[in-house]
């Protein structure tokens, strides 16, 4: 992220409407992930992972063959390519969620693909399922390919993060369900039970998500109680003294509402060294979490990977 052109304007009211039905779309694709892949520890099984040209999925085995998803968001295409060399696609453009998940089935059918998914959407209040919602239809194509460019900027600076830990550390993973680009660190203990309340999401799925302690930080287009994209770290547990630690750059403060740290994203794009000022607000929030719970970071931190060089041990 060496210069703000990497950090394009991401005015959430502009683009409210088309964000709120991008995430359902996700949420399909997200479904048939769930529905063929089998589970991993904290739900990494359903993600999606930022490609060059949108989000895509990994390879999902099926009758035999393998099937990938990948939202184009530069031709403006949903892919579904088979491992036999047979694809679909869906066009995106400003169409109900009711049809696109239609078009969805019908794609999957015509690959010779037959699932059953669950079509109410996850982490949203008041969700209308799939197959009923005409409400949300909208697609600014030139809004998507500028969230495209924030999430590319975001994974490679969270991806280099991700390499100054030698413990248990997620992927840089796109979450379809709060609809956030995120790495966890763990500590390696076990953590108390999560209390749920998740809208749309079991809770025995946000306990197996939490069941250690962890370090979480992401970017987030926005919405709810933060109107504009922003970077986010929350600690769970939360220990005691974590609202009021002191984190960097400035513009970095803690939301009692969402309980995490937050940094807008204007105050990266605006800063002279954009990289520099998320790389801060990474490390000193993770830092406050880790010394106020006492985790061993002696063993646990390492320094930052570098491309063909062997990490020394």
């Amino acid at each position: 992220m060496p210069t703000q052109n990497r950090l394009p304007a991401q005015p959430y009211r502009e683009w409210q409407d088309t964000l709120e039905t991008l995430q359902l779309w996700t949420q399909i694709a997200g479904k048939i992930r769930l529905a063929l892949t089998p589970w991993t520890n904290h739900s990494w099984h359903i993600t999606l992972l930022v490609s060059a040209r949108g989000l895509a999925t990994p390879p999902m085995p099926v009758d035999g063959r393998d099937l990938s998803l990948e939202f184009d968001f530069l031709d403006h295409v949903l892919w579904f390519r088979t491992s036999d060399g047979d694809s679909r696609q869906l066009m995106l453009r400003p169409v109900s969620v009711a049809e696109f998940y239609a078009d969805g089935l019908i794609a999957l059918s015509e690959l010779g693909v037959s699932l059953k998914l669950n079509t109410m959407p996850c982490e949203i209040p008041n969700a209308i399922p799939f197959p009923d919602d005409v409400t949300h239809k909208s697609y600014d194509g030139a809004a998507v390919r500028r969230f495209h460019g924030a999430l590319l900027a975001a994974n490679d600076v969270l991806g280099r993060f991700r390499t100054g830990f030698l413990g248990k550390v997620s992927p840089v993973h796109f979450f379809w369900g709060s609809f956030d680009l995120a790495v966890t660190r763990f500590s390696g203990r076990r953590a108390p039970p999560h209390p749920g309340g998740v809208p749309g999401l079991p809770d025995s799925v946000a306990r197996e998500a939490y069941s250690h302690e962890v370090s979480s930080a992401g970017f987030w287009p926005g919405g709810g109680a933060i109107d504009y994209p922003a970077f986010y770290s929350y600690a769970y547990p939360a220990p005691e003294g974590f609202a009021a630690a002191r984190v960097a750059p400035s513009d970095a403060f803690f939301s009692k509402e969402l309980g995490e740290f937050i940094l807008p994203y204007d105050a990266v794009r605006s800063a002279r060294e954009p990289e520099a000022a998320l790389l801060a607000f990474l490390q000193s929030t993770y830092v406050a979490a880790a010394d106020l719970a006492k985790w061993d970071r002696a063993a646990l931190e390492c320094e930052f990977g570098v491309p063909g060089k062997v990490r020394v041990v």
